[in-house]
């Protein structure tokens, strides 16, 4: 067995580098998926020195070039210092991936096996894939390798293990791909230093076992296709007799009947003026496009969904708005689901969905667990406001709610009460709120959202894709629903039936299914990731004592199998 080559320190940074930016291409708006599995491998190359300090650096430079224009977003909704702050933050966790695959590569049981270090590559990176998910302040999952597989045969494992699965799949397969071709490569390379003759016999299996890994790779990204997602036959446009269209979100795969949804993208008027402008005219935009859906569906539907922020005055305590949903609510015969902002007497606020009735008022309610925190309060606000004045922005600090993520609302026909899974912006990456949502009773999800500070960016695109993510992980239909786009209907299993624009008015009717079956994902829980987490823990022990091993024996002058922290591009099982 041929190990592979240390890359040069130059060779590796340019693999970072491109390696990041072969990642950002394969999310929202670009959106090429199968570079997550390229780049994938050329992080794996980029790693190849055994140097822990000098991975960490690779790991933070190819994280930097990914986070930086992921999160472009943020530089448009704050300024330049809060966005680089953001992506630096990110990027050290893929710096602590580099230097601990330095150590992890080192365990005894991982040399000479190149299929063997792809799992446990895949098992560490999404362990720490993991941990900033949850950490710091509660975490930031943006840009999980799971995000860029919406609406692809990989992500369909999201049904089996959530996002924890499907990200695995990817890590595996793209190390796999660097082993096949860094393999052919390394064959290429010796025949023809060799004699034909010599060359046929001398390569030939290295090539098998390329060939083998490139097949396993490909083996595992299409295997999820075997999966019996529930999949609509029914599902699209629906003219009605009177000429509207509606859209079926698989209205076959009902298991608790049918809800009747009409949708408000009000919009904010002018792009860039923020998500808290306006607040008087975007609460009539959104009373408008009601009474635009009662023309044609009045008594018909069984619920209206506004986005987050639809309303920022609070109706509770505002009369004027209240009577002016009491109306609106009246008019389209449906209770409206209403984002809005409360101001608790005893300080900070709830971001709030707000199940309004005409004569009833509030008759569900869900606040925001999970705000985010430099969007939404500003933790250390005193020592952040030396770097930025950008969090005097957020003048009132969010609190975050208790409630389960979930609203009643009536069946219009007198079938008792449906739940909605209510799933606020951010919080739809956050996979714990929507298992959560789930296993309270949801029967469909909805998630709105306010995207109007980000502008023409990518990051309600990128939402969308977690929504179908999290679609395919519930088995349950799901509405995404913005102030300014972009507003999605997406089935059970992910595919998207309705898309909205940018910064337009819109409003549209859904026909969701309302399921109550568990998902192998939902009913795993947290398992998936603590499994991984284990796991990653047992490798890190397992390549320290290993490396550890491996240096007494250099310095009692025995040799040590397969050279402790080489990494082995193509091996073969004993």
């Amino acid at each position: 067995m041929v190990r592979l080559r240390e890359p040069s320190r130059l060779l590796s940074l340019f693999l970072a580098v491109t390696g990041g930016l072969i990642l950002w291409s394969a999310f929202p708006d670009a959106g090429v998926w199968p570079a997550a599995f390229v780049a994938v491998a050329v992080l794996y190359w980029s790693l190849g020195r055994d140097n822990a300090w000098w991975n960490f650096l690779v790991g933070f430079l190819f994280g930097i070039t990914f986070f930086l224009p992921h999160l472009w977003w943020a530089h448009e909704s704050t300024e330049t210092a809060p966005w680089i702050a953001v992506a630096t933050v990110e990027s050290l966790f893929l710096a602590l991936f580099g230097a601990l695959w330095t150590w992890v590569r080192r365990a005894p049981f991982l040399r000479r096996r190149g299929w063997w270090l792809a799992a446990a590559f895949a098992v560490l990176y999404v362990a720490v894939e993991q941990l900033r998910a949850e950490f710091p302040f509660g975490g930031f999952p943006w840009g999980r390798l799971a995000w860029a597989m919406a609406g692809t045969p990989t992500g369909r494992a999201a049904w089996l293990g959530g996002t924890v699965a499907v990200s695995l799949l990817v890590a595996f397969a793209g190390v796999l791909l660097a082993l096949a071709v860094a393999g052919l490569v390394r064959a290429a390379r010796r025949r023809s230093r060799q004699t034909q003759a010599e060359g046929q016999h001398s390569v030939l299996p290295e090539v098998g076992r390329s060939v083998g890994a490139l097949a396993l790779g490909a083996a595992v990204a299409v295997a999820p296709l075997v999966l019996p997602l529930p999949t609509s036959a029914s599902a699209g446009a629906v003219e009605t007799p009177e000429g509207n269209e509606v859209y079926d979100a698989g209205s076959d795969l009902a298991e608790d009947g049918q809800l009747w949804a009409g949708a408000v993208q009000g919009d904010v008027g002018e792009p860039g003026l923020g998500a808290f402008a306006n607040r008087a005219e975007v609460l009539n935009n959104h009373l408008e496009g009601t009474y635009t859906l009662a023309e044609d569906y009045a008594g018909e539907l069984d619920v209206v969904l506004w986005p987050e922020n639809g309303s920022d005055l609070d109706p509770q305590t505002a009369p004027d708005v209240a009577h002016g949903l009491d109306e609106a609510s009246k008019a389209v015969g449906a209770p409206i689901l209403v984002g809005a902002q409360e101001f608790p007497e005893t300080g900070g606020r709830y971001n709030v969905l707000l199940m309004w009735q005409a004569g009833n008022g509030v008759i569900g309610r869900y606040a925001k667990q999970h705000p985010a925190p430099f969007g939404e309060y500003i933790p250390m606000r005193s020592f952040l406001r030396l770097l930025s004045d950008q969090v005097d922005r957020v003048t009132t600090d969010m609190i975050p709610g208790v409630n389960p993520p979930v609203v009643d609302v009536p069946s219009r026909l007198g079938q008792g009460d449906y739940r909605l899974g209510t799933i606020i912006c951010f919080e739809v990456a956050y996979d714990e709120i929507i298992r959560d949502a789930v296993v309270e009773g949801a029967q469909v999800l909805v998630i709105p959202t306010n995207n109007a500070s980000f502008g023409f960016t990518a990051e309600s695109t990128q939402q969308l894709a977690m929504s179908r993510m999290q679609a395919i992980t519930t088995g349950r239909a799901a509405v995404q629903i913005s102030t300014v786009g972009v507003s999605g209907v997406i089935t059970p299993d992910g595919t998207v039936v309705r898309r909205t624009g940018l910064f337009t008015a819109d409003e549209f009717v859904t026909n969701l299914p309302l399921r109550s079956s568990i998902t192998p994902a939902v009913a795993a829980g947290y398992w998936p990731g603590w499994v991984v987490g284990g796991l990653a823990g047992v490798l890190l022990v397992a390549g320290v004592v290993g490396g550890i091993g491996a240096r007494r024996g250099r310095a009692s002058g025995a040799p040590a199998e397969g050279g402790a922290g080489k990494t082995e591009l193509v091996g073969q099982g004993r």
